[in-house]
Formats: structure tokens, sequence, C-alpha cells
């Protein structure tokens, strides 16, 4: 039995992130700071490169606002690539310990729902004055790179920069236009902006290439986003991966790990984001079995990446499902706080063993904290934060970013429950994406929805393929339930 097509998910949602741990509102000390902000760049100082005549450009989705990197590449004589990452100089504008960046702090993270975003910062921040939006004058914290030809980051460097954003750009127009899918997209028609691109891919191939033999997952997840008009929710949205995607993943990857390794060079602390050995590697081993296919009994991250690259030639329609099994399996990613020349556990599904979180400072706190950390190098002034500061920070960023997971699944399945309660009775096609002590999880692909089976749930386990019947739903509990038939 279905409720009422008519809940107010916006008074869902507010009251999911206050319960979660949340603070959606903002205090009237905040207000406060975001009043004496001016929209100008503040003046980054003697050491302050002006950038702002490079063709850089941004590569987001469509819709977002909250610009936190840009691009610019060149090729050297000697066959070498020079790749610049600017980054959103946020706590320029942010200082430590302010109201805003103790409202970020208690949050850590954006929160993305599909009908509605809860932005870690201040819109007035995120969206505008802090975002590297095109064709204004913006700070920005550079990582420099000098590839070569196999993938090899031979030197790298950091500084503060005054930058502009000559291209907003997005994924679902880059992908297939990378992949010569598509005709080129109007904004490309600013002189030497395809050319950039073409160099900008070349380099992230060569980076991508170096991860692969290290033995980096090559992993391509659905994203379901729900679609509301006029309050109502009348579609759930499906977005693939693509080359522009991967390519911008692998210039991120490559920025991060560099700043890992530049805090470590100079002796100070930082937060890595790691994602340890799988617990449930048996159970990849499982799945590669029943596909047959064959996996070393310890944990292979190259021996994984590869069965991956297998599975994908040969049953590309399929590997979107095959690769949220492995994520599940994975486990999640956690922050901790590593001293200088500490032996650490790095990022398994990356095949990275430095590795931080500084390219997104708009919508991550960690990102933040990093980027106080390198500027306190790069001045050579006393360390922002204590050890004990940074186990805090990490401790509480690991925890939110969980919380803002199951917020984001309430309220993108209160959204499908909606779409799907005049489909009561209706049968599907769908593959466990989890197994708890509170139930077993299916996700069925058309509509993209994830529900739970209250019946016939037994002896299945993650990554199992079943057919389901739809049961009933309960937008107002995000509940979608389901019996295997």
């Amino acid at each position: 039995m279905s409720t009422s097509n008519q809940v107010d998910l916006s008074t869902m949602a507010h009251d999911a992130m206050v319960e979660a741990g949340f603070q959606p509102d903002l205090t009237p000390e905040i207000q406060a700071q975001l009043n004496n902000l001016k929209s100008t760049p503040p003046l980054g100082g003697d050491n302050t490169r002006d950038l702002r005549k490079l063709l850089w450009s941004s590569i987001d989705n469509r819709e977002s606002k909250d610009l936190d990197q840009i691009e610019w590449s060149e090729q050297l004589p000697d066959g070498k690539m020079r790749i610049l990452i600017g980054i959103a100089d946020v706590d320029a504008y942010v200082p430590k310990d302010s109201p805003v960046d103790q409202h970020a702090k208690i949050n850590t993270t954006s929160v993305y729902m599909g009908i509605m975003t809860y932005p870690m910062l201040p819109e007035k921040l995120s969206f505008d004055i802090s975002s590297l939006l095109p064709n204004v004058d913006r700070l920005a914290i550079v990582t420099e790179l000098i590839v070569d030809e196999n993938g090899t980051v031979v030197s790298t460097d950091f500084y503060r920069a005054l930058v502009r954003n000559h291209a907003k750009l997005a994924y679902a127009d880059i992908g297939p236009w990378l992949d010569s899918k598509d005709d080129l997209p109007d904004k490309l028609d600013q002189p030497g902006l395809v050319e950039q691109l073409r160099m900008q891919e070349k380099g992230s191939d060569w980076l991508h290439d170096v991860r692969v033999r290290n033995g980096a997952l090559n992993l391509s997840t659905v994203e379901a986003t729900p679609v509301a008009k006029d309050g109502k929710v009348v579609d759930i949205t499906t977005t693939d991966h693509n080359s522009a995607r991967d390519l911008i993943e692998n210039l991120m990857v490559a920025a991060n790990t560099a700043m890992a390794i530049e805090l470590d060079k100079k002796g100070t602390y930082s937060i890595r984001r790691i994602v340890r050995e799988p617990k449930r590697w048996p159970k990849i081993v499982e799945t590669a079995t029943s596909l047959g296919d064959t996996l070393p009994e310890k944990p292979d991250s190259k021996a994984l990446s590869e069965f991956l690259a297998r599975r994908k030639a040969a049953d590309p329609d399929h590997f979107p499902d095959l690769s949220l099994t492995i994520v599940k399996l994975l486990g999640p990613g956690e922050y901790v706080v590593v001293k200088s020349g500490e032996a650490h556990e790095g990022h398994f599904g990356l095949a990275v063993q430095d590795y931080t979180h500084s390219t997104a400072p708009n919508r991550r706190y960690p990102d933040i904290v990093t980027q106080r950390l390198l500027k306190s190098v790069i001045d050579g002034k006393p360390e922002t934060y204590s050890q004990a500061e940074l186990e805090d920070i990490a401790a509480h960023c690991t925890l939110m970013a969980s919380a803002a997971n199951k917020v984001e699944r309430f309220v993108r399945k209160a959204a499908a429950a909606v779409l799907l309660s005049d489909k009561i009775g209706q049968n599907f096609r769908g593959i466990v994406t989890g197994v708890k002590e509170d139930g077993v999880f299916v996700r069925i692909s058309k509509p993209s929805a994830e529900g739970r089976i209250i019946k016939n749930q037994q002896g299945i386990d993650v990554g199992d393929k079943v057919k389901v019947r739809l049961l009933s739903t309960n937008p107002a509990k995000g509940f979608i339930d389901f019996q295997k038939l």
C-alpha cells in the first residue's frame, strides 16, 4: 500500500539534515560575516602570480555553480607537459575559526540530493564569491605538475595566483565530444580551447596509465538523480561516466597525490583520505568466480583492476552493476591524520599511497584544512593546526561523510518512492546492493531506485541479480519494499 504522492520533500530533507547532525540554517553571526564580504578578490600579496591570461577552463555538471577547480596545460620542448590545476582559494574569504568556518567545520561537506542541495558554505560564497565562475577574477592555489610521457610526475610546485575561468564546460557536452561522438560544443569556439582540452586529455591519459599499471580500479557506477518540476517528482535520471569525467578525475587524483607528498616533504601533518584493504575480499573473489574469472586469495588491487578491465570489455552493458557490487564490497573511505614520514595505509581503489583531499574546498572541509596547511608551508609560518585539532577534524569529517551519504540516500529514496507509488504490483529486475542486519537492499534500473527486499530475501548476497515485485512505498519514511520472485 502506498502513501499519498503529496509529500513535502523540502521539509523532509531539512529534518533529515538536522537529525543527522548537520547545521542546515545560517546563524545571525554567519549572516553578519557574509554581509561584510566583497565580491572582488582580496589582495593576494607580492607572491601572487597573475595568470588571468592563460586559457583556463572548468568541466563540471551543467547545473553546478560551486566550481572548485580550473585547468590549463602546455607542451614543453622536451616532450614533457606542464599541467596547472587552479583550486579556489576559499581560505582567503573564510578565516579559520570565523562563524562561516565554524559552520563548515560542523557540516564538513555539501549534501547533494538531486531535488535540492545543502552547500557546506553559504551560497553567497560557494555559488559566487569563492567559486571559479567564468569571466571573473578569482584567487586560486595552483598545483603545477611536470609530467613525462610515462605518466611520471617529475616535479611539482605550489603557489598563489590570480586567475580567470574563460570557459565553463559540462561533462555531458565535453565527454561525447572527446570521444568524437558529438559535434563541437558551442563554447569551444574560443581560439585555442579545442587544442587546450585535447592536450589536457593527453596528459590525463598519461597519468591514468601509470595508475592503471599500479592497480587503480576502473569503476563505472550509475548516479541516479531525482528530477522535480513545480515541486513534484517527475523523473529519475541517470548519469553515466564519460571521458570528460575521466579527464578531471585523473588530474584531481594527481593534484591530491602531489599535495600529500608536498606536505610530507615539508615535515608537517596532513589529513589523508584512505581506503583500507577490503575486509570482504572473499566475496569479491566469489563474484569473479561466478563470472568465470579468478582472483588471488589475498587483496590485490592490480589483479582486481585487470579483472574489471576484462569484464568491461566483455560485457559493457552490465559493467555498472558489477562496479556497484565492487564499490559496496570495498567499503567506505576514511580520513586519518598522518605525520611526515609516518607509515600509513594508502588508497586501495586509486592505487596511490599518498592521497589527501585538496581540490574541492567549496564542497569539503578537509580541503580547506589542507589549503591552510599548504599556505603555512608556502609562507614559512607555524602550522595552522595542532595534531589534536587535526585528529578531531578527521574523525568528524569521516562521521559526517557517512551521514551525508545516508541523508542523500534517504531523500533520493523518498523521491523515488513518490515516483513509484503508482507502480505497486509491477515486477522489476535488480541487483542486490547491501546485506545488513536490518535487511537486504536492491537497486532496480528502470527507474533507477533502491529499496529493501522484505519477502524471500534469505540466501542472497551483494551482487546477486534478482527479479522483484514492488509491494509498497512510503515516501515519508523513504521506504520502497520488494518481494523476491
